[in-house]
């Protein structure tokens, strides 16, 4: 084992520690590492923005070919749109800018969606049920789930007899569907926190764990 000389290491070292100080309590140390890290994370986004987006897709284009690429004054002109909103007499004219980019986000994004979540689970009730020792059944459990937690979310008819059972059995599939998705989401937070520890086991103090 021994110690790192770079100092970098160890002011990586010092601001992992200070963010583990909130599993103390909220203090100064961890305040500093959070605006550092948020201070330096816009930092970084305000450098690739003007180097990928404002000369690379804006001003690069122009000054090469701007007869092909004049179109792009538009965009520009909407970017300063957004900026309006930092002055309050001019403020208004930032609502055009949302509008066009709410709107076109959402058109772009509405087909993803569907095809990424909508159609894949319809495609997904819709195969054939195998019961081999391999399949076991899953897409006779999928269909069951699907249809039960869509009758749990249906509330035009009350929830009673056959139509409450099936509620309830829906309501097990999206618990069982939560409970899943919040362990990914532990199960993402731990893998952090591993790789927090092994670079201070590593890098920091030079262990040779494996």
């Amino acid at each position: 084992m021994h110690l790192s000389t770079d100092p970098w290491v160890w002011i990586a070292f010092f601001f992992t520690l200070s963010i583990f100080t909130f599993l103390w309590k909220d203090n100064f140390l961890y305040k500093l590492a959070e605006n550092v890290t948020v201070g330096i994370g816009m930092g970084f986004w305000i450098v690739l923005w003007w180097n990928q987006t404002v000369v690379g897709q804006f001003w690069t284009p122009l000054s090469t070919d701007f007869g092909s690429n004049f179109h792009l004054i538009i965009p520009a002109i909407m970017g300063l749109f957004m900026i309006t909103r930092i002055i309050p007499k001019y403020a208004w004219m930032s609502r055009y800018a949302l509008a066009f980019t709410i709107g076109s986000g959402a058109g772009f994004g509405l087909p993803r969606v569907i095809q990424g979540g909508v159609l894949q689970q319809l495609y997904a009730t819709l195969l054939p049920i195998n019961f081999t020792s391999v399949g076991l059944g899953y897409n006779l459990i999928i269909i069951i789930g699907t249809l039960s937690s869509l009758i749990y979310f249906f509330f035009s008819k009350e929830h009673k007899g056959a139509i409450g059972g099936v509620a309830k059995l829906g309501i097990w599939f999206l618990m069982i569907g939560f409970g899943a998705t919040f362990g990914y989401t532990v199960m993402a937070r731990l893998s952090l926190f591993i790789g927090r520890v092994l670079f201070i086991l590593k890098d920091v103090f030079g262990m040779h764990l494996f």
